[in-house]
């Protein structure tokens, strides 16, 4: 039986890459799968967080007031948690959103997490892009109504 040299194992790992595939996008009520080629609106923001998070926490009452605030169509918004359904659902009922919330459910949530551009692993992380166009921003940490505008803006003029 052949080995494989440790450091090419390694190597295959770093050379394969990461998308989240359907199973491991997950509503965090249903378990019914999710992706985020399902959002069709021209900016769409992503924010990976979880209820540990005391940032994440703080940040998304203020996220679902802005989301609310915005043009129906304009931008697609959802958290994805790295988190259990029952931690979810306990949070979400003292804190509810009005933009849809699904869980990670695949194998790594830092491959996971580097898919998206967050290599350091820190929560909140925020994600907004416009897809057609190929723009993408990353915005690590807590979030508020004015960085999310400027976001947004930012988006829209660079696919203009």
């Amino acid at each position: 039986m052949k080995h494989l040299p440790l450091a090419a194992i390694a190597l295959a790992g770093v050379l394969v890459s990461h998308t989240a595939s359907a199973d491991e996008l997950a509503d965090w009520k249903d378990n019914a799968a999710q992706t985020l080629q399902s959002l069709k609106a021209p900016v769409r923001i992503v924010n990976l967080w979880a209820t540990w998070c005391g940032p994440c926490r703080k940040e998304m009452p203020v996220m679902s007031k802005w989301y609310k605030a915005q043009k129906k169509g304009s931008v697609d918004m959802v958290g994805i948690a790295l988190d259990t359904s029952d931690n979810i659902g306990n949070f979400l009922k003292q804190t509810p959103v009005s933009y849809p919330i699904w869980r990670y459910t695949g194998a790594s949530s830092r491959n996971f997490m580097k898919s998206h551009g967050n290599n350091i692993g820190v929560l909140p992380f925020t994600v907004v892009e416009a897809p057609k166009c190929g723009y993408k921003q990353t915005i690590t940490g807590e979030v508020n109504e004015k960085s999310l505008t400027e976001a947004v803006k930012l988006a829209y003029s660079k696919c203009r």
